[in-house]
């Protein structure tokens, strides 16, 4: 079986849609010789994928309630530091029974919130723990959790959402699969760059900056071995050294992917 995106299909698309056009287009597409083809998962793979987003899902849950509690609760002067301490500090407010700043019905709505809230976190907890199962149980998954700003979270994602790495030619294809690459508007054979393309997997290049983040923070305190690294960072703001060397830990995923070899910190000359 072989899918194509429906991206890559549209541009064969003639005048109006029908299905007798789509499926003119889709084989019209089928015949490129440069069309490239998504890589059937196996069910094991889905369902990793299933917990990602499922843990998505949760977690915006998590922030819809909490965001609830504290517009009802500032209704009658009740607030609290942002952050999850501030809201253990409003979940203290709820269950006391002297606080008369809460009416009786208000705190019976508040206290079913309460009670989602609880649900949501252990099914979070429950979630995460089986992330990290899922990211040890692979022999690639530990080897890619050896690299810098990779944890088990991002690990197990990388498994289950590329399904063959050879699919890509090179790291760098890989990189703009997930839209860590800048966007082209080359002309005349001038060549124009502008900011990174954000197209593709939104999942995998939202977990990649915020892993290439922590490395960032974590050199800037207790210094690298990694030249590269520290000449970025002395001539790019924190953002896009971070935006660059999440476009560069992508490249060695896929490296660390097609030749299973395990990842080896640079050794400084």
């Amino acid at each position: 079986m072989r899918l194509l995106p429906a991206q890559y299909v549209k541009p064969y698309l003639k005048r109006q849609k029908n299905d007798a056009a789509d499926a003119e287009a889709i084989c019209e597409a089928v015949t490129r010789p440069t069309m490239r083809f998504v890589p059937v998962k196996s069910p094991e793979q889905q369902s990793v994928m299933m917990l990602h987003r499922v843990r998505l899902m949760l977690n915006r849950q998590r922030t819809q309630i909490s965001n609830a509690l504290r517009a009802h609760l500032s209704e009658f002067g009740v607030v609290a530091p942002i952050g999850r301490n501030g809201i253990e500090q409003l979940l203290v407010v709820i269950n006391d029974e002297s606080d008369t700043r809460i009416p009786a019905d208000a705190r019976l709505c508040l206290r079913m919130l309460e009670a989602q809230l609880r649900v949501v976190k252990e099914q979070i907890l429950e979630n995460d723990r089986r992330v990290r199962t899922s990211a040890r149980e692979t022999e690639l998954g530990r080897r890619l959790m050896e690299i810098p700003g990779v944890g088990p979270l991002l690990a197990s994602a990388f498994v289950a959402t590329v399904a063959d790495a050879h699919a890509f030619k090179s790291g760098r294809c890989l990189s703009a699969w997930i839209g860590l690459v800048p966007k082209q508007n080359s002309s005349g054979g001038k060549q124009k760059l502008g900011s990174i393309s954000k197209a593709g997997n939104r999942y995998l290049r939202q977990m990649l900056v915020v892993g290439a983040m922590a490395v960032i923070r974590y050199a800037e305190r207790n210094g690298t071995r990694r030249p590269w690294l520290v000449q970025l960072m002395a001539r790019r703001t924190t953002k896009v050294a971070a935006v660059a060397l999440a476009n560069k830990t992508a490249r060695m995923v896929w490296a660390l992917m097609t030749s299973g070899e395990r990842y080896k910190e640079p050794v400084i000359a």
